[in-house]
């Protein structure tokens, strides 16, 4: 939920009990929203007539004020003019308390420690840590508590009621944030543009290295190729020799016959010298 959603609902009341309260009971009003739970602006019933005849009263004058101090202040300014006020109940210098951190977080997303013990007049960096945590669950502000650093850090805050004559200022501001952020939004343009420039160059040099690869490993295939074809015909070839070199003709049959009767002839001879010498 955002933060400050409820906020008008919670001063709805008042806004309906002062269109008939006048004089003291205006200033009971102002006393009462000023102190009841989850009220935190101000600005319409400050701007209710029953409510500005109060400027008219010397008597009732200082509860006018006080409705601008939690309108538009901070416990800071409260303690620089609670002489010409109305007392604060604990309740209001709690409530005043919850809102000057509001004004603070306008103005800086870290809180030091340091800066909120001084601006609250807070005692110990417990009572304050407790402070902002009530604050947190009240949907005041969203942050976190950094004990280590001694600091809270802002998220969010609720808004406060504007000042008659801050307008200018906030749309100074607003005009000034919106410069800003149209300057971030044209560097992050050209930024873009150089990181989608880049990526084009960087993908055209890998398509090309793909290629260069893809043309490397053809040819080297194809020397591959071209190696074992080469291998394969000189195998052959060499089959061919060996086979017209190797291989005699047999003997014809009737050589072998002739061989064997010369052979038969020279025993015959050998034997017959042997009788002669007998």
């Amino acid at each position: 939920m955002e933060l400050g959603t409820n906020f008008a609902a919670k001063l709805e009341p008042f806004l309906l009990m002062s269109k008939s309260a006048k004089g003291a009971a205006a200033a009971k009003l102002v006393q009462d929203a000023t102190s009841a739970p989850g009220v935190f602006v101000f600005s319409e019933l400050l701007e209710m007539p029953n409510v500005q005849e109060l400027a008219s009263s010397e008597q009732h004058a200082p509860y006018l004020s006080l409705l601008q101090l939690f309108s538009y202040h901070t416990y800071k300014d409260y303690l620089g003019i609670k002489d010409f006020l109305p007392p604060l109940n604990s309740a209001q210098i709690t409530k005043l308390k919850y809102l000057s951190i509001v004004s603070l977080a306008a103005e800086r997303r870290i809180l030091p420690y340091s800066l909120l013990l001084q601006e609250l007049k807070m005692p110990a960096i417990r009572e304050l840590e407790d402070l902002i945590i009530d604050a947190i669950y009240l949907n005041i502000l969203r942050g976190k508590l950094d004990q280590k650093e001694q600091q809270l850090e802002i998220e969010y805050t609720m808004g406060r009621d504007l000042e008659p004559g801050k307008l200018e200022t906030v749309l100074a501001a607003l005009q000034n944030w919106a410069n800003t952020t149209a300057s971030v939004l044209e560097a992050l343009e050209r930024k873009l543009v150089q990181v989608t420039m880049h990526h084009s160059t960087a993908q055209a040099e890998i398509e090309s290295h793909e290629e260069i690869c893809a043309a490397n490993l053809k040819e080297v295939q194809d020397r591959q190729r071209e190696a074992k074809a080469g291998s394969r015909r000189q195998g052959s070839f060499s089959a061919g020799l060996g086979d017209g070199m190797d291989v005699d003709e047999p003997p014809v049959d009737g050589n072998v016959k002739i061989r064997n009767r010369n052979r038969g002839s020279s025993e015959a001879a050998k034997q017959q010298r042997k009788r002669s010498r007998f």
